[in-house]
C-alpha cells in the first residue's frame, strides 16, 4: 500500500521532515545543492528547504528524459519506482491521470507545464497525499530551470493575483510598457517638460487599463 493510500498525515511522512518530497535516496557521489547536515537520514536525502528537496526531484526527472530517453509515465515511473518494493502499474496509472495524458504518451519535463504535475503528482504519492501551496512548486522548478510562462495578458496578471494587488501590478506593468513603447510621442512633445509629457501619458494609460479591466470576459 502506498504512503497516499495509508491515511498518514502528510507532514509526519519521511519525505516531508527530510524536506525530500520525492524520497531521493542519498548517493554521496551527488552533490545535490541544499544537502543538509547529515546530509542523509540513513537511506534518503536530507535537505535545507523544501524548495531545494523539490528542485533535485525535478533535476532528477528531466535527467531521466536527457540522459535514459524516458519520456513516457509508464517509462519513468517504471525507473523511479521499480516493481521489486512498489506496485509500479498503480502508481503510473495514478501519475499518468493526475498529468492528465496516457501512461505512454510522450511529455517533456523541460516544459513546466508538464513537468509540475509530474513532480506534484509524485509528491502526493510518495507522501500520503501531500500537496504544496503552488508558490513553492513554482519557486522550487524555477530553480530547477523550469519557471512558469509568465501572464500574457492584462487580465492573466489580475487573474493570477488578489484583486487589489492586481489592480496595481496591471497598472504599473502597463504604464511601464506603454511609456517605453511611447518614447518616440514623449520625443515629440519637446515643448513639454518630460515629466509633464510622461505624466499625461501615464494619465492615458490608467484611463485605457481601467476600461479594459471593466469589460464582460
Amino acid at each position: 500500500m502506498s504512503a497516499a493510500q495509508s491515511g498518514v498525515n502528510p507532514h509526519t511522512t519521511r519525505g516531508y521532515r527530510n524536506r525530500n518530497p520525492g524520497n531521493i535516496e542519498h548517493v554521496p557521489t551527488n552533490k545535490w545543492q541544499g544537502l543538509a547536515e547529515p546530509p542523509s537520514d540513513g537511506r534518503f536525502c536530507r535537505f535545507t528547504s523544501h524548495e531545494l528537496g523539490i528542485r533535485a526531484l525535478a533535476l532528477l526527472l528531466t535527467t531521466y528524459q536527457d540522459r535514459h530517453q524516458l519520456r513516457t509515465p509508464r517509462a519513468i515511473i517504471t525507473r523511479w519506482a521499480p516493481k521489486v518494493e512498489n506496485d509500479t502499474e498503480a502508481y503510473i496509472a495514478v501519475v499518468a491521470r493526475r498529468i492528465g495524458v496516457g501512461p505512454d504518451d510522450a511529455i517533456d519535463l523541460h516544459r513546466h507545464d508538464h513537468l509540475r504535475p509530474l513532480v506534484e503528482a509524485i509528491i502526493h504519492h510518495e507522501c500520503a497525499g501531500l500537496s504544496y501551496p503552488a508558490a513553492v512548486i513554482d519557486r522550487a522548478l524555477t530553480l530547477a530551470g523550469a519557471p512558469p510562462a509568465p501572464p500574457v495578458t492584462l487580465r492573466d496578471v489580475a487573474t493570477i493575483t488578489d484583486t487589489g494587488r492586481g489592480a496595481l501590478l496591471v497598472g504599473a506593468a502597463g504604464i511601464a510598457t506603454a511609456v517605453v513603447q511611447a518614447t518616440p510621442a514623449i520625443q515629440a512633445l519637446g515643448s513639454l517638460a518630460p515629466a509633464v509629457a510622461i505624466a499625461l501619458i501615464a494619465a492615458a494609460v490608467v484611463g485605457v487599463l481601467a476600461w479594459r479591466l471593466r469589460r464582460p470576459a
